[in-house]
């Protein structure tokens, strides 16, 4: 039997400079990406909580509204019979109710400063303070 003359030609992997020549790809095409994608996160924030303000949270109000004559006082009565009407048919919200993408409650006014004939919902978003520049609301602002 005839032995090879270099055993480390067969051996088969990669070699410390291709490990490292593969890592130093991954991080400039990290370094490029990440400014792109990193202004995108805070938009579907927005973007989510502007659908739960003007779909979910709106549609489960008006359906309560349709049953019983009038918007809750409370959003609490979306998951809970009030117990003045026999009208309910709730629970109005399967899953609960939600809080807006930064982990606050949703504010809710009835009835509303901002709508008169109807009710005000809103996120006090990314800052978590009510009435600042970065709420999203189911109102313009003029």
């Amino acid at each position: 039997m005839k032995k090879r003359e270099n055993p480390a030609w067969d051996a088969k992997g990669f070699t410390l400079i291709e490990i490292l020549l593969v890592v130093v790809i991954i991080g400039i095409l990290v370094s490029v990406a990440a400014p792109r994608l990193a202004g995108r996160s805070e938009q579907a924030r927005r973007q989510a909580a502007k659908a739960d303000i003007e779909g979910g949270i709106a549609t489960a109000l008006d359906m309560y509204e349709v049953d019983l004559g009038a918007y809750p006082v409370r959003l609490e009565d979306l998951m809970k019979d009030p117990g003045d009407s026999g009208e309910w048919r709730g629970p109005y919200l399967k899953k609960g109710f939600p809080k807006d993408p930064w982990g606050s409650p949703y504010l809710y006014r009835f009835p509303g400063a901002q709508n008169a004939s109807g009710y005000d919902l809103s996120s006090p978003g990314p800052d978590r303070r009510e009435g600042t520049g970065d709420d999203i609301a189911n109102w313009s602002r003029g």
